[in-house]
């Protein structure tokens, strides 16, 4: 019998997502699970809060506007936001944001949009964050496909299914006339992937940005998760130069690309032996490039290259190792010519994120662990490397959450979302925020 073609894709898909699906959980189930300590009191707090009848007709806003939320999901997916291009979707969210009346809404100096709702008290700020940038280049096909119930397209998951999490609280809140002690900010930022190198939330947390006393990021899938440590890293773009010349003519001239390989080789050895023990730490050469033609010396090589580990002391001792390797090849390279000048070496750091970790038993954590309970999943403490990483090493209440729904293929082309209860992320988030924002007593004396 003969499938038809419809058929036949529909059955590849499916193939697709339970083999993403596979990939995740075991990458899931490859990270050791943390001793959650859970303090009864949260538990209270979380069941008086939802006992609220604002906070249980903010639950239903948030059901109800989830056909909505799909549509916008596409349209926001579909503006690009390339690496260091975000604007365009910025302006989109931006307007998102004021339709949902908050306070007020700006974008600031670094492309972050910002929507604040005032507190009754403004001696603390809150806030909620998903990062409005993708990793995918410039020019790349960002039109969302429908199959079944499984929308295809890079980015409509991270972060952009995060953004619409931001977006739903801010308009159950509104829908439900929400007030919190404390002030709420709503933010989209920019620079969270890649060699955006967290500019968006560091501006937040340097002189120039707003006072934060608490936040919270939405990125990542699992509503079970709750990272409270930030895994550092260190990137670096290393170029050796020459003068380059013809492969025969000019033979004898030092090569960069040489001297890249040799590199390579040396750090790759060395940081295997390093990272076998101690610490989980990790390495990466991601990309690499250079010269003109098959029959050229290069006049230039570079290579990318990241650095991971949750221990500051681990990722400054694996960086000592790429330093001395690059070295070691220059001087090998530049020993090995026969004539012309010697190479040089530009080492440039082009990405620092820092390490740390949030006190799980503080009580941002136990809220967090508490609301997780509340929907009957099991919560899982966790280390990532997303915008809390600043926040975390500054020592401010931070955590990362997830989005919700099921997904899969994260930054590759392939990436799929699917809605199987991704209410429940709004709803977490709801309770996380105004847990940690305080309900506000009104003047007939009830929250």
């Amino acid at each position: 019998m003969k499938l038809k073609t419809t058929t036949l894709m529909t059955i590849t898909l499916v193939i697709i997502c339970i083999g993403n699906l596979m990939g995740q959980e075991k990458l899931v189930n490859s990270i050791q699970k943390e001793n959650i300590t859970v303090n009864p009191n949260y538990d209270d707090e979380i069941g008086a809060i939802t006992t609220q009848p604002k906070i249980q007709q903010a639950f239903l806003v948030i059901k109800k506007l989830e056909q909505q939320n799909q549509k916008e999901l596409i349209m926001l997916t579909e503006i690009p936001a390339p690496p260091f291009k975000e604007e365009q979707r910025a302006l989109k969210f931006f307007e998102m944001l004021k339709a949902a009346s908050a306070d007020s809404v700006w974008i600031d100096t670094a492309g972050n949009v910002i929507a604040l709702r005032r507190g009754h008290s403004t001696n603390r700020t809150i806030a909620l964050a998903a990062h409005l940038d993708t990793v995918f280049p410039e020019g790349t096909d960002v039109t969302v496909k429908a199959h079944g119930d499984t929308l295809f397209a890079p980015g409509i998951g991270d972060d952009t299914r995060g953004l619409m999490v931001v977006l739903t609280v801010l308009r159950a809140i509104k829908a439900a006339s929400i007030e919190t002690d404390a002030n709420i900010l709503f933010i989209g930022t920019v620079g969270e992937e890649g060699l955006g190198d967290l500019r968006g939330v560091k501006h937040l947390f340097s002189k120039a940005g707003p006072r934060i006393d608490a936040w919270i990021a939405v990125d990542g899938r699992s509503i079970s998760r709750i990272l409270h440590k930030g895994i550092g890293s260190h990137r670096y773009r290393i170029t050796y130069r020459g003068p380059g010349g013809h492969s025969w003519a000019a033979f004898g001239l030092a090569n960069p690309h040489h001297a890249l390989g040799s590199a390579i080789q040396y750090f790759v050895k060395a940081a295997d032996v390093f990272t076998a023990k101690g610490k989980r730490t990790s390495y990466n050469v991601g990309r690499f490039g250079g010269g003109t033609s098959v029959n050229s010396i290069p006049f230039e090589s570079w290579m990318e290259v990241d650095m991971r580990s949750q221990s500051p002391d681990r990722l400054n001792e694996i960086d000592a190792i790429l330093q001395k390797a690059v070295q070691r090849a220059l001087a090998e390279q530049n020993r090995m010519r026969r004539h012309g000048p010697k190479l040089t070496v530009d080492v440039d750091k082009v990405g620092n994120r820092p390490s740390g970790e949030y006190d799980p038993e503080s009580p941002l954590v136990q809220r967090a662990i508490a609301a997780t309970r509340f929907f009957n999943t099991e919560p899982e403490l966790g280390t990532g490397s997303t915008d809390s990483n600043i926040p975390i090493s500054l020592g401010i209440p931070a955590i990362t959450i997830g989005r919700g729904g099921i997904d899969g293929g994260i930054h590759s082309i392939t990436e799929w979302w699917m809605n199987r209860d991704g209410h429940l992320a709004s709803q977490r988030a709801l309770l996380i925020l105004v847990a940690e924002a305080g309900l506000a007593i009104d003047s007939t004396g009830t929250k």
